[in-house]
């Protein structure tokens, strides 16, 4: 529990209230951007942990449980509490919510999914796809909290909702590819 690696990722955890709180819908003004200026630098940060965790774990041959099993949840938590406040504020909206929820439900569905799978002891592997998919969601979302900061900078929105839809593109995708090879272990069960 007390490795480097997992009080990196339960630090990450940690400061989703706090990253949530800095989000948090407010009169528009100067405080609010410092809010959202300081939302972008926490965001930058749990990235960079997120990166950090897993690679200390592997370089130190501390990978544990633990971490494998909290490492997939802090991402899903980060990424599903940024994407809600992010439309709670308007920062997502009209048609670009509809990104958004693909992005959710398939990070729910796949979840679920893999819990299925761990109990008849079947391990689905990350791919390349979806750590692209994890990537554009990244990217997407800090281009959109940084645009909260910066109204002034239009082609940081505008980043942010392309690189959104082309996460929301990956993320049924690489979805899709987690379904098919859960119905094939559901059918030989």
């Amino acid at each position: 529990m007390l490795l480097l690696p997992n009080i990196l990722t339960l630090s990450r955890i940690l400061a989703v209230p706090l990253l949530v709180a800095l989000l948090w819908p407010a009169e528009h003004g100067h405080i609010w951007r410092i809010g959202y200026i300081a939302a972008f630098a926490l965001y930058c940060l749990m990235g960079i942990t997120d990166y950090f965790d897993g690679y200390l774990a592997r370089a130190q041959g501390t990978v544990s449980r633990l971490g494998v099993f909290l490492d997939p949840i802090a991402d899903k938590i980060m990424i599903a509490a940024v994407i809600l406040i992010l439309c709670a504020t308007g920062d997502i909206g009209g048609t670009h919510i509809v990104a958004a929820l693909i992005i959710l439900l398939r990070e729910l569905a796949v979840s679920g999914l893999r819990e299925f799978l761990a109990g008849l002891r079947v391990s689905v592997p990350v791919s390349n796809l979806a750590k692209w998919k994890t990537a554009f969601q990244l990217i997407a979302l800090g281009a959109l909290i940084l645009a909260g900061g910066l109204p002034e900078w239009p082609f940081v929105k505008m980043t942010g909702l392309v690189t959104l839809w082309a996460a929301a593109v990956l993320t049924a995708i690489t979805g899709w590819d987690y379904l098919r090879v859960g119905l094939k272990h559901m059918a030989a069960e």
